[in-house]
């Protein structure tokens, strides 16, 4: 039995086998091609599956999604932006498969649930920072999918005090600050010359006043954002991933104190913001975590 996890995301695709003995270097990765996205993905399947029969494959997506329609329409890939049957496709390339399809931030918090830093707690958010913002929310130990399959979509709450163009065609949305590619863009745009989000942490770990002050609002958004959201949802516990929360102390330092200054309700005093255990597989893994749901939802016997 093969079971695939798929997770398209704003750096590309990325396919590997659900079972027990696969290892992070198992992971197959694609960046998003300018024309022919579908062919890529298809082949990356193709290439993990290795000819074996797939029984279920699981995929998260960075959205919007239409997850009971099984369309996706991720802004990074400019062919499916109108929306792509992905499901669909899938199912055809691998007809006797399951193909379960989810955002990409439900399936990061079902990863955080199962295997990282959420484990031990029912409710939870659990956040991806990186080239865009993605969430996904646990509540009483199930994820929250939402009614279209959107729930998790963070990176558009807004943010008091910061009023930047998101592309949304909103403004002050977490996204348009917090995002690598809008930390990146804040700092060049303030005569910063590196190309990277990991220069960007080693420049301002130099003392870099530009890349110090991008981290500093990129950091305080967050805080300010988590700080909104946990009393509406009763939370004490934010787990925070991907390559921006990687980048120490000057985006830590003004998130923490941001939430130390605005969760101030008796009941959120005990709100904890910790960084992920999973690395850059959390998403991934949550992908594989639907597919082997599907299947063992199949094979259940029917009362």
């Amino acid at each position: 039995m093969t079971v695939l996890a798929l997770e398209i995301g704003p750096e590309g695709f990325a396919v590997t086998r659900v079972a027990d003995d696969a290892e992070a270097e198992d992971v197959r990765r694609a960046p998003i091609p300018s024309g022919a996205a579908w062919p890529t993905c298809r082949d990356l399947l193709l290439e993990v599956a290795q000819n074996q029969e797939v029984t279920a494959v699981g995929i998260a997506s960075s959205g919007p999604v239409d997850m009971a329609a099984g369309v996706v329409a991720p802004a990074d890939i400019p062919e499916w932006r109108t929306g792509f049957a992905l499901t669909e496709a899938v199912q055809k390339t691998f007809p006797t498969a399951l193909v379960q399809l989810a955002l990409d931030g439900v399936c990061l918090g079902l990863a955080e649930r199962n295997f990282g830093a959420a484990s031990q707690v029912m409710d939870s958010l659990s956040v991806s920072v990186s080239s865009r913002i993605s969430a996904g929310l646990m509540v009483g130990g199930f994820v929250v999918v939402g009614r279209t399959g959107n729930a998790g979509h963070f990176g558009h709450v807004l943010v008091p005090g910061f009023d930047d163009l998101c592309e949304c065609g909103g403004r002050g949305c977490l996204e348009a600050v917090a995002s690598g590619a809008s930390i990146l863009r804040w700092a060049r745009g303030n005569g910063w010359n590196g190309s990277s989000v990991d220069d960007l942490a080693e420049a301002a770990r130099a003392g870099d006043e530009i890349a110090v002050a991008a981290l500093n609002r990129a950091g305080t958004a967050l805080g300010r954002s988590i700080a909104s959201v946990a009393p509406l949802l009763d939370i004490d516990l934010v787990v925070l991933g991907g390559s921006v929360a990687r980048s120490g102390p000057a985006l830590w330092k003004p998130l923490t104190a941001a939430v130390a200054t605005h969760a101030r309700l008796g009941f959120l005093t005990a709100l904890r913001v910790i960084p992920s255990e999973l690395e850059n597989v959390g998403i991934l893994a949550g992908a594989g975590l639907l597919a082997l749901m599907a299947a063992e939802a199949a094979s259940a016997p029917s009362e």
